[in-house]
Protein backbone atom coordinates (compact mmCIF):
# COMPACT_ATOMS: atom_id res chain seq x y z
CA UNK A 1 0.00 0.00 0.00
CA UNK A 2 1.49 2.90 -1.14
CA UNK A 3 1.18 6.70 0.69
CA UNK A 4 2.38 9.99 0.21
CA UNK A 5 3.93 12.66 2.40
CA UNK A 6 3.17 16.57 2.36
CA UNK A 7 4.45 19.25 5.29
CA UNK A 8 2.32 20.11 8.23
CA UNK A 9 0.90 23.82 8.01
CA UNK A 10 2.85 25.52 11.42
CA UNK A 11 -0.31 27.66 13.15
CA UNK A 12 2.45 28.88 15.39
CA UNK A 13 2.74 32.38 15.62
CA UNK A 14 5.81 34.13 16.04
CA UNK A 15 6.32 35.68 19.76
CA UNK A 16 7.33 39.46 18.57
CA UNK A 17 3.64 39.15 16.99
CA UNK A 18 2.37 37.92 19.89
CA UNK A 19 3.68 40.92 22.08
CA UNK A 20 2.90 43.82 19.32
CA UNK A 21 -1.03 42.91 19.11
CA UNK A 22 -0.90 42.35 23.30
CA UNK A 23 -0.04 46.11 23.58
CA UNK A 24 -2.23 46.94 21.14
CA UNK A 25 -4.80 45.31 22.91
CA UNK A 26 -3.58 46.07 26.16
CA UNK A 27 -4.05 50.37 24.97
CA UNK A 28 -7.43 49.45 23.77
CA UNK A 29 -8.68 47.97 26.77
CA UNK A 30 -7.33 51.15 29.33
CA UNK A 31 -8.78 53.32 26.81
CA UNK A 32 -12.25 51.71 26.89
CA UNK A 33 -11.76 51.82 30.68
CA UNK A 34 -10.89 55.44 30.79
CA UNK A 35 -14.03 56.64 28.47
CA UNK A 36 -16.51 54.15 31.00
CA UNK A 37 -15.21 54.44 34.25
CA UNK A 38 -17.57 55.79 36.69
CA UNK A 39 -16.18 58.97 38.86
CA UNK A 40 -15.01 57.95 42.31
CA UNK A 41 -18.00 57.94 44.89
CA UNK A 42 -17.31 62.01 46.81
CA UNK A 43 -18.94 62.02 50.37
CA UNK A 44 -19.01 65.72 51.65
CA UNK A 45 -19.45 65.37 55.37
CA UNK A 46 -20.76 68.94 57.14
CA UNK A 47 -22.60 69.48 60.11
CA UNK A 48 -25.99 71.39 60.22
CA UNK A 49 -28.33 72.98 62.79
CA UNK A 50 -32.67 72.83 62.11
CA UNK A 51 -35.24 74.02 63.79
CA UNK A 52 -38.71 75.00 63.06
CA UNK A 53 -42.36 75.84 64.23
CA UNK A 54 -45.05 73.88 63.35
CA UNK A 55 -48.73 73.62 64.07
CA UNK A 56 -52.40 71.82 63.01
CA UNK A 57 -55.61 74.05 63.69
CA UNK A 58 -58.51 71.91 63.62
CA UNK A 59 -61.43 74.41 62.53
CA UNK A 60 -64.36 71.47 62.71
CA UNK A 61 -65.07 67.60 62.69
CA UNK A 62 -63.71 67.18 59.28
CA UNK A 63 -61.68 70.23 58.12
CA UNK A 64 -58.25 72.41 59.42
CA UNK A 65 -55.71 74.12 58.24
CA UNK A 66 -51.53 73.39 58.79
CA UNK A 67 -48.71 75.57 58.29
CA UNK A 68 -44.86 75.35 59.53
CA UNK A 69 -42.02 77.54 59.01
CA UNK A 70 -37.96 75.64 59.06
CA UNK A 71 -34.45 77.59 59.03
CA UNK A 72 -31.52 75.33 58.41
CA UNK A 73 -28.06 76.05 58.96
CA UNK A 74 -24.39 74.49 57.44
CA UNK A 75 -21.03 74.27 59.23
CA UNK A 76 -23.62 74.24 62.48
CA UNK A 77 -24.81 77.66 62.73
CA UNK A 78 -22.32 79.49 60.42
CA UNK A 79 -23.95 79.65 56.93
CA UNK A 80 -27.39 79.69 55.80
CA UNK A 81 -28.83 76.50 53.84
CA UNK A 82 -32.47 76.99 53.24
CA UNK A 83 -35.40 79.16 54.44
CA UNK A 84 -38.96 77.15 54.28
CA UNK A 85 -42.20 78.01 54.49
CA UNK A 86 -45.51 76.09 54.24
CA UNK A 87 -49.23 75.37 54.07
CA UNK A 88 -52.27 73.17 53.55
CA UNK A 89 -55.93 72.46 53.97
CA UNK A 90 -56.32 68.94 56.15
CA UNK A 91 -59.18 66.59 56.14
CA UNK A 92 -59.41 64.31 59.27
CA UNK A 93 -60.81 61.09 58.08
CA UNK A 94 -60.67 59.77 61.63
CA UNK A 95 -59.67 60.75 64.85
CA UNK A 96 -55.80 60.00 64.32
CA UNK A 97 -55.46 60.09 60.53
CA UNK A 98 -55.85 62.95 57.79
CA UNK A 99 -54.86 64.54 54.34
CA UNK A 100 -53.34 67.18 53.37
CA UNK A 101 -52.83 69.22 50.36
CA UNK A 102 -51.11 72.45 49.97
CA UNK A 103 -48.12 75.03 49.00
CA UNK A 104 -44.32 75.43 49.93
CA UNK A 105 -41.51 77.78 49.31
CA UNK A 106 -38.09 77.42 49.86
CA UNK A 107 -35.00 79.64 49.07
CA UNK A 108 -32.29 77.75 48.74
CA UNK A 109 -28.88 79.16 49.65
CA UNK A 110 -26.07 78.54 46.67
CA UNK A 111 -22.67 80.27 46.10
CA UNK A 112 -22.93 83.52 45.32
CA UNK A 113 -21.09 85.69 42.36
CA UNK A 114 -18.38 87.01 45.11
CA UNK A 115 -16.71 84.88 47.00
CA UNK A 116 -17.73 84.37 50.53
CA UNK A 117 -21.43 86.04 49.45
CA UNK A 118 -24.65 83.84 49.06
CA UNK A 119 -27.32 83.87 46.92
CA UNK A 120 -31.20 82.42 47.07
CA UNK A 121 -32.59 79.86 44.54
CA UNK A 122 -36.39 79.62 44.47
CA UNK A 123 -38.17 76.66 44.81
CA UNK A 124 -42.22 76.36 44.34
CA UNK A 125 -43.68 72.99 45.45
CA UNK A 126 -47.07 71.90 45.51
CA UNK A 127 -47.66 68.54 48.00
CA UNK A 128 -50.51 65.98 49.02
CA UNK A 129 -50.14 63.98 51.99
CA UNK A 130 -51.53 61.06 54.08
CA UNK A 131 -50.71 60.61 57.93
CA UNK A 132 -51.76 58.40 60.43
CA UNK A 133 -50.94 57.18 63.92
CA UNK A 134 -51.67 53.50 64.94
CA UNK A 135 -51.21 52.90 69.16
CA UNK A 136 -49.31 49.96 70.15
CA UNK A 137 -49.62 49.08 73.54
CA UNK A 138 -47.48 52.27 75.02
CA UNK A 139 -45.98 53.25 72.58
CA UNK A 140 -47.69 55.12 69.20
CA UNK A 141 -46.59 54.54 65.22
CA UNK A 142 -46.75 57.56 62.98
CA UNK A 143 -47.10 57.08 59.04
CA UNK A 144 -46.79 59.71 56.22
CA UNK A 145 -46.84 59.46 52.23
CA UNK A 146 -46.20 62.70 50.55
CA UNK A 147 -46.08 63.24 47.61
CA UNK A 148 -44.27 66.49 46.24
CA UNK A 149 -44.29 68.84 42.57
CA UNK A 150 -40.80 70.57 42.57
CA UNK A 151 -39.98 73.77 40.68
CA UNK A 152 -36.34 74.45 41.60
CA UNK A 153 -34.55 77.53 40.00
CA UNK A 154 -31.23 76.41 38.60
CA UNK A 155 -27.51 78.75 39.20
CA UNK A 156 -24.24 78.69 37.96
CA UNK A 157 -21.42 81.14 39.13
CA UNK A 158 -23.80 82.69 41.37
CA UNK A 159 -26.03 83.71 38.72
CA UNK A 160 -29.50 82.02 37.47
CA UNK A 161 -29.32 80.09 34.63
CA UNK A 162 -33.15 81.26 33.76
CA UNK A 163 -33.71 77.59 33.83
CA UNK A 164 -36.01 75.66 36.33
CA UNK A 165 -35.61 71.75 37.24
CA UNK A 166 -38.72 69.96 37.74
CA UNK A 167 -38.42 66.45 40.04
CA UNK A 168 -42.13 64.80 41.52
CA UNK A 169 -40.99 63.23 45.11
CA UNK A 170 -42.12 60.63 46.74
CA UNK A 171 -41.55 60.42 50.65
CA UNK A 172 -42.65 57.30 53.43
CA UNK A 173 -41.92 58.08 56.87
CA UNK A 174 -42.38 56.02 60.07
CA UNK A 175 -41.72 57.55 63.68
CA UNK A 176 -41.96 56.01 67.04
CA UNK A 177 -43.20 57.11 70.02
CA UNK A 178 -42.22 55.23 73.35
CA UNK A 179 -42.52 56.40 76.69
CA UNK A 180 -39.49 55.55 78.58
CA UNK A 181 -40.89 57.07 82.48
CA UNK A 182 -43.95 56.18 84.20
CA UNK A 183 -44.08 60.03 84.44
CA UNK A 184 -47.34 60.55 82.04
CA UNK A 185 -44.99 63.99 81.88
CA UNK A 186 -41.44 63.16 81.35
CA UNK A 187 -40.00 62.87 77.63
CA UNK A 188 -40.48 60.04 75.15
CA UNK A 189 -38.00 58.25 72.75
CA UNK A 190 -38.06 58.86 69.34
CA UNK A 191 -37.16 56.93 66.40
CA UNK A 192 -37.97 58.19 62.81
CA UNK A 193 -36.29 56.90 59.17
CA UNK A 194 -38.38 58.26 56.59
CA UNK A 195 -36.89 57.59 52.17
CA UNK A 196 -37.20 60.04 49.89
CA UNK A 197 -37.68 59.10 45.87
CA UNK A 198 -37.78 61.27 42.91
CA UNK A 199 -38.51 61.10 39.23
CA UNK A 200 -37.88 64.14 36.61
CA UNK A 201 -36.65 64.34 33.55
CA UNK A 202 -33.62 65.56 34.70
CA UNK A 203 -33.60 62.71 37.25
CA UNK A 204 -30.82 60.21 35.39
CA UNK A 205 -28.62 58.80 38.04
CA UNK A 206 -30.63 59.71 41.37
CA UNK A 207 -33.82 58.19 41.51
CA UNK A 208 -32.57 57.55 45.49
CA UNK A 209 -32.78 61.40 46.79
CA UNK A 210 -31.97 61.08 50.26
CA UNK A 211 -32.76 58.76 53.74
CA UNK A 212 -33.57 60.68 57.24
CA UNK A 213 -32.91 58.76 59.81
CA UNK A 214 -33.24 60.62 63.60
CA UNK A 215 -32.95 59.53 67.19
CA UNK A 216 -33.96 62.03 69.86
CA UNK A 217 -36.75 62.78 72.74
CA UNK A 218 -40.49 64.16 72.01
CA UNK A 219 -41.55 66.40 75.45
CA UNK A 220 -45.13 67.58 75.43
CA UNK A 221 -44.94 72.14 77.10
CA UNK A 222 -48.80 72.16 77.59
CA UNK A 223 -51.05 74.78 76.17
CA UNK A 224 -51.23 73.17 73.08
CA UNK A 225 -47.15 73.46 72.71
CA UNK A 226 -44.71 70.36 72.16
CA UNK A 227 -41.31 70.08 71.04
CA UNK A 228 -38.95 67.48 69.61
CA UNK A 229 -34.89 67.31 70.05
CA UNK A 230 -32.92 65.07 67.87
CA UNK A 231 -29.97 64.07 66.03
CA UNK A 232 -30.62 63.48 62.60
CA UNK A 233 -28.57 61.89 59.90
CA UNK A 234 -29.19 62.93 56.23
CA UNK A 235 -27.68 61.15 53.47
CA UNK A 236 -28.53 62.52 50.34
CA UNK A 237 -27.52 61.68 46.88
CA UNK A 238 -26.64 64.16 44.21
CA UNK A 239 -27.81 65.19 40.66
CA UNK A 240 -24.37 63.76 39.70
CA UNK A 241 -24.96 60.37 40.48
CA UNK A 242 -21.32 59.51 42.87
CA UNK A 243 -21.27 63.13 44.62
CA UNK A 244 -23.34 62.99 48.28
CA UNK A 245 -23.66 64.41 51.20
CA UNK A 246 -23.90 63.23 54.61
CA UNK A 247 -25.31 65.91 56.83
CA UNK A 248 -24.76 65.39 61.20
CA UNK A 249 -28.02 67.58 62.12
CA UNK A 250 -29.01 68.80 64.96
CA UNK A 251 -32.63 69.23 65.65
CA UNK A 252 -35.13 71.32 67.17
CA UNK A 253 -38.83 71.46 66.04
CA UNK A 254 -41.72 73.20 68.22
CA UNK A 255 -45.03 71.99 67.48
CA UNK A 256 -48.63 73.75 68.49
CA UNK A 257 -51.70 72.16 67.87
CA UNK A 258 -54.89 74.01 68.56
CA UNK A 259 -59.18 72.45 68.54
CA UNK A 260 -61.58 75.34 67.34
CA UNK A 261 -65.05 72.85 67.81
CA UNK A 262 -67.29 73.33 70.09
CA UNK A 263 -67.37 70.89 72.65
CA UNK A 264 -64.22 68.79 71.64
CA UNK A 265 -63.54 66.10 73.11
CA UNK A 266 -59.96 65.31 74.81
CA UNK A 267 -57.57 64.29 72.77
CA UNK A 268 -54.32 62.04 73.03
CA UNK A 269 -50.78 63.53 73.05
CA UNK A 270 -50.34 64.35 69.94
CA UNK A 271 -47.32 62.32 67.70
CA UNK A 272 -46.19 64.97 64.97
CA UNK A 273 -43.77 65.15 62.53
CA UNK A 274 -42.76 68.34 60.61
CA UNK A 275 -39.36 67.75 58.64
CA UNK A 276 -39.33 70.12 55.33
Amino acid sequence: MSGHSGRNLDLRIPTGTLWVWGLFLGCGLQEVQAQTEVPQKVVNHQAQFWTSVNSTARLSDRWGVVADFHVRRNNFIADPSFYFARAGAAYWTGPRAYAVAGYAHMWLAVPGAEAGTWAFADENRLYQQFQWSTPMGKNNLLQRFRNEQRWVEQYALGVPTGSIRFTNRFRYLMSWSVPVFRNPKAPKLMVADEILMQTGPEVVYNPFDQNRLSLGIQQRLGKGWSFDLAYMYVYQQKFSGYQYDANHTFRLFFYYTSDGRKNAKATPDPHLSGDE
